[in-house]
């Protein structure tokens, strides 16, 4: 396995992973003092079902690469201007807007194209290695 392919295998898991982690921190907010644990530690769970949902279709795209990629950007692209509008109608600025996107969906259409890219190329080096045997 040369570098270019570990790359294209290593990197989209990777970055799923990290922004998994980072989607998951939201679910922080649902600790609060006047609540009693169990309301916390249902809040929490409730909070991660997000996070649960992604690990699920990271390992559809663990196992199936282009599948899993699909599913990566679609939820990528229809959640952008969900997102987006939530966030214009709670602070009403373009840019925060914007950046929120960046930071949370956008990750994810990268991870999306990354594996569909991955699966390509694996595709198109295994086609090549068939032909020279």
């Amino acid at each position: 396995m040369n570098a270019a392919s570990k790359i294209l295998h290593w990197a989209p898991r990777m970055l799923c992973i990290l922004a998994i982690i980072f989607i998951s921190m939201f679910a922080a907010d649902s600790f609060s003092p006047e609540l009693t644990f169990w309301q916390q530690m249902g809040g929490f769970l409730i909070h991660l079902i997000p996070s649960f949902i992604l690990i699920i279709i990271l390992a559809v795209a663990w196992k199936w690469e282009l599948a899993g990629g699909i599913l990566f950007t679609v939820i990528g692209l229809i959640l952008s201007p969900v997102i987006y509008k939530f966030n214009y109608n709670s602070n009403h600025s373009v840019g925060i807007s914007l950046g929120v996107i960046l930071a949370i969906t956008f990750p994810f259409i990268v991870t999306g194209i990354l594996f569909i890219v991955g699966h390509y190329f694996k595709k198109k080096r295994f086609l090549h290695t068939d032909d020279q045997e």
